[in-house]
């Protein structure tokens, strides 16, 4: 059994270690695994809360909250559970912790997120309502989908 710790923070206080290990997951699962060559790292990291288990220095499952254009809205996004953790529940794990985090720190905005349709009843599990018809991002089915704030 994984000895579970659930980790907050901004870009500046992770280490390096920490960032290092926080992209190459990500690189690993947005690029590597679903075949999309776009730039993974971008300026939204910045300044990003970064929401994550690790098992000893082991990355189980990560998101990243991130503002949005419309400042009625927060975002989060890449989602990713690792390889060898995935169908034991740490998805849905860390969606409810990024959602309370965010209802601690902008507790007044409502959550918009960009999903993989495939998830969308995943994320209707949570409150969310799609708000957009499918688009492709990246040739891979996404929808807008939005959770109302003041929870």
């Amino acid at each position: 059994m994984p000895e579970v710790t659930l980790n907050i923070k901004n870009t500046s206080e992770l280490t390096a270690a920490e960032l290092i290990t926080i992209m190459q997951a990500r690189t690993k699962v947005f690029v590597v695994e679903q075949h999309c060559a776009y730039q993974e790292v971008d300026d939204a990291d910045f300044n990003a809360h970064h929401v994550y288990f690790k098992n000893n220095q082991e990355l189980i499952a990560y998101t990243r909250i991130i503002s949005d254009d419309n400042p009625n809205y927060i975002r989060f996004g890449r989602v990713l559970v690792a390889a060898p953790y995935r169908k034991q529940h740490f998805g849905r794990q860390i969606v409810a912790e990024t959602i309370k985090e965010i209802h601690h720190i902008y507790p007044e905005k409502s959550i918009k997120i960009g999903a993989q349709n495939y998830l969308r009843k995943f994320y209707e599990s949570f409150g969310f309502q799609a708000v957009s018809d499918v688009y492709l991002e990246d040739d891979i089915p996404h929808i807008d989908m939005v959770l109302n704030g003041g929870h």
